[in-house]
C-alpha cells in the first residue's frame, strides 16, 4: 500500500507537527508532501523522510513571511503531484485537506481545525472593519471560505482532535467526523507526584487567539510568579513592560520545558483551543490545568480533578479560578486516569484502523 502524507508546512515543531509524527510512525514507508520546508527545524523521525515541496518553498522571504502567501495557498496544495498512491492522509489545518487526489485513491483526512482566520476567528485575527485593507482581506477571506468548503467534497473520510472541531467540520463542510484524540504521550507513561515551586505556568505560541495577554494582566493584579514560555507574532508587544512577577523563557530545551511542567503549581490556559497538548502535558506531570472553559480543554481537562475552568476570558474571572485551584487537593490517581485516553499507540491504532477499513 503507497501511503502519501500531506501536511500543511514544516517551519517547527508544534502540536501538529507532533501529530505528524505519529501519522509517520503509522505508516513508516509514506512520503511526505508540504508547502513549506525549514530543514533542521523539526525532529529525526520527520526531517529523515521523503519530502516533497510545492513551488511555495522557492518563494523569496519564505523562512519569515511564510504565512504571507496565504492567497497562493490553494493553488500550491493542488499543485502537488498524488498519481500512484493508494491511500492519501492529510494532517491539516489550513490547506492540506485540498489536495487533490487521484479518483481510485482512498483521502483520510486529519483535521487539527478548519482554517480558523477565516471562519470562526475572522475578527479575532483582522479587527478592523473598514478600509482599503479591510475590502482586500474581505475578498480574500471570501475566496479562500468557497475554496474551503469546496475542497471538502475531496475527503473521503474526516477524523479530528475534538468534537469542538467537529462541530466546525459539521457546520462548515456538512460533513461526519471520528474523533481521534492526539498522541500526547507514551502508553507506559505514569504520573508521579512531585513536590510543587510557587510560580504558574504558560507554555504557548504567542498568537492572538491565545490571550497570552489575559493572563499577563490577570497576574499583573495578583502579584503571583508566572513563567511564560514560548514565542512568536505577538511576542513583541506582549514582553514589553512586563511586571517583575513574570518571566518569560524562549527557546528553552524540552528537557527545561518539562522541569517547569514538574515544578508548576498551576498551568495556565486562557484561550479557545481546539484541543490543546500542553493541558495534557501539564496534567502527566501531576498540574492542575486553570482554563477557559470552551473549547478542546472541556474535553482534556476533567473540572476538580485534573484542573478547574473559568467562564468568562477576564481578569476577575480567572483569578478566581486560580483561587479556587489553590484550595482543591488534586489526586495522582485523577491525573493519569485522565492522560491515558492520549496516548500515542492509541492514535496510531485507530488511524490504522481507519485506513484498513476503508481499503
Amino acid at each position: 500500500m503507497k501511503v502519501a502524507i500531506i501536511h500543511d508546512w514544516l517551519t517547527g515543531m508544534r502540536g501538529g507537527e507532533i501529530v505528524l509524527d505519529s501519522l509517520l510512525k503509522a505508516f513508516p514507508e509514506a512520503d511526505l508532501f508540504t508547502l513549506f520546508y525549514s530543514k533542521g527545524k523539526l525532529n529525526e523521525r520527520i526531517e529523515g523522510r521523503k519530502i516533497t515541496t510545492a513551488f511555495t518553498n522557492n518563494l523569496p522571504f519564505k523562512e519569515k513571511y511564510y504565512r504571507y502567501y496565504l492567497p497562493v495557498f490553494p493553488t500550491a496544495i493542488e499543485s502537488l503531484d498524488l498519481k500512484g498512491y493508494d491511500v492519501v492522509i492529510s494532517s491539516s489545518h489550513c490547506v492540506a485537506k485540498g489536495v487533490i487526489p487521484h479518483p481510485d485513491t482512498f483521502h483520510l483526512s486529519y483535521i487539527h481545525s478548519p482554517m480558523r482566520y477565516v471562519w470562526d476567528m475572522y475578527y479575532d485575527y483582522f479587527p478592523k472593519r473598514s478600509g482599503l485593507k479591510f475590502f482586500l482581506l474581505q475578498s480574500i477571506a471570501n475566496y479562500l471560505r468557497t475554496w474551503d468548503a469546496a475542497s471538502a467534497n475531496r475527503v473521503d473520510y474526516f477524523t479530528c482532535n475534538s468534537h469542538f472541531v467537529g462541530r466546525r467540520i459539521q457546520k462548515y463542510y456538512r460533513r461526519d467526523y471520528k474523533i481521534v484524540y492526539p498522541p500526547c504521550l507514551p502508553q507506559d507513561f505514569r504520573v508521579h507526584d512531585n513536590s510543587k515551586d510557587d510560580y504558574y505556568l504558560m507554555v504557548s505560541a504567542f498568537a492572538p487567539y491565545k490571550k497570552i495577554d489575559l493572563a499577563i494582566e490577570a497576574f499583573r493584579e495578583n502579584g503571583k510568579p508566572l513563567i511564560l514560555v514560548g514565542g512568536g507574532q505577538e511576542e513583541g508587544k506582549l514582553v514589553k513592560n512586563l511586571p517583575k512577577n513574570i518571566l518569560w523563557k524562549k527557546g528553552l530545551p524540552r528537557t527545561e520545558v518539562v522541569e517547569l511542567y514538574k515544578k508548576a503549581r498551576g498551568f495556565i490556559f486562557p484561550g479557545m483551543e481546539d484541543f490543546g497538548i500542553t493541558p495534557v502535558e501539564s496534567q502527566a506531570y501531576a498540574t492542575p490545568v486553570i482554563a477557559y472553559g470552551k473549547g478542546g480543554a472541556l474535553e482534556s481537562v476533567k473540572e476538580d480533578r485534573t484542573g478547574v475552568f473559568f467562564k468568562e476570558q477576564t481578569v476577575k474571572s480567572l483569578n478566581d479560578a486560580i483561587q479556587r485551584a489553590e484550595k482543591i487537593h488534586f489526586k495522582r490517581g485523577d491525573f493519569q486516569n485522565s492522560i491515558n485516553r492520549f496516548t500515542e499507540e492509541k492514535f496510531v491504532s485507530e488511524i490504522r484502523k481507519v485506513v484498513d477499513r476503508h481499503k
